[in-house]
């Protein structure tokens, strides 16, 4: 099998699968050879058949052997897939793409190679004998990973490389970005804290202009009621020192009984009159009245 190209792990796992195929075409060989002795030992029990007889016998043993064969095809083919679906699924693995040329199964020179090796109970020619009595170099790794998937995993380890470098870039300006947006929102409670200050200082200055207004109003409304006070009083002073000469000057005038004649009264009058201008006899009249009654 060193004909192919198949490494020594590879070759021995064709010949396995290769054993395996035997074994089950033995065993289902074995299950078409007892249809036939079962045949003689049950139908061929007379030394002369009819024509009739000797088809229903072939007939059955038809049915019998077409049935072992189809069911070995089939379980022959479905086996071929499941080895498949093993290739397939670790080649997946390694993000390969198998692929199959359908007409190389047809081969008649590759077939001719493959019932050869069987032949020879799966045993390589001496010419592979002499190639692998040769020392070889040990493999660089026990996987036996080929060419391309060593360059597929270079590959995808750079590509991982420049995403780690790509997310630790983006993990950084992430980073920059929320202490930028912190320093922002610091300075924006900071501005409106400083806004809110001012608004109370000027609300405060506003309520102490319109406390020292209304002050200075009720100042200004106590300083002229006092100034009216003050007025009133010495007005008054004055009005009582007046009265108080003017009774005076009634005492010294009329140190005789009044007397309540209109005469009398017109003198009386015209004295007052003439010592105090101001007063209006009304004013005089009233006062005289009170003060001699």
């Amino acid at each position: 099998m060193a004909d192919f190209g198949f490494n020594e792990h590879h070759q021995n796992e064709v010949i396995n699968y290769m054993r395996f195929a035997r074994s089950k075409r033995a065993l289902r060989l074995k299950t078409i050879d007892s249809c036939f002795q079962d045949l003689k030992d049950s139908r061929l029990i007379e030394e002369t058949y009819t024509v009739d007889e000797v088809s229903d016998m072939i007939d059955g043993l038809q049915v019998l052997v077409r049935g072992e064969v189809e069911m070995e095809l089939i379980n022959t083919a479905h086996t071929n897939v499941l080895l498949l679906r093993q290739l397939f699924s670790q080649a997946e693995k390694f993000y390969l793409r198998l692929q199959t040329d359908i007409s190389e199964l047809e081969n008649r020179e590759l077939l001719e190679q493959v019932a050869e090796f069987e032949k020879t109970d799966f045993k390589p020619n001496s010419k592979v004998n002499q190639e692998s009595s040769k020392p070889k170099l040990a493999p660089l790794n026990e996987g036996g990973v080929s060419e391309l998937l060593q360059k597929e995993i270079s590959r995808l380890q750079e590509d991982n490389d420049k995403l780690k470098a790509r997310l630790r870039t983006l993990e950084s300006q992430a980073m920059s970005a929320l202490d930028d947006k912190s320093k922002a929102e610091r300075a924006l409670k900071a501005l409106q804290k400083s806004q809110g200050d001012h608004q109370e200082i000027a609300n405060l200055e506003g309520t102490v202009a319109a406390m020292q207004a209304d002050f200075e109003k009720t100042l200004n409304a106590n300083v002229a009621s006092q100034k009216d006070l003050q007025d009133s009083l010495v007005s008054a002073k004055h009005d009582l020192l007046r009265v108080q000469e003017q009774l005076s000057l009634a005492e010294k005038c009329h140190h005789k009984p009044l007397l309540t004649t209109p005469n009398h009264l017109r003198d009386l009058s015209s004295c007052l009159k003439a010592r105090n201008h101001s007063y209006s006899p009304s004013y005089l009249r009233n006062l005289i009245t009170c003060f001699y009654t």
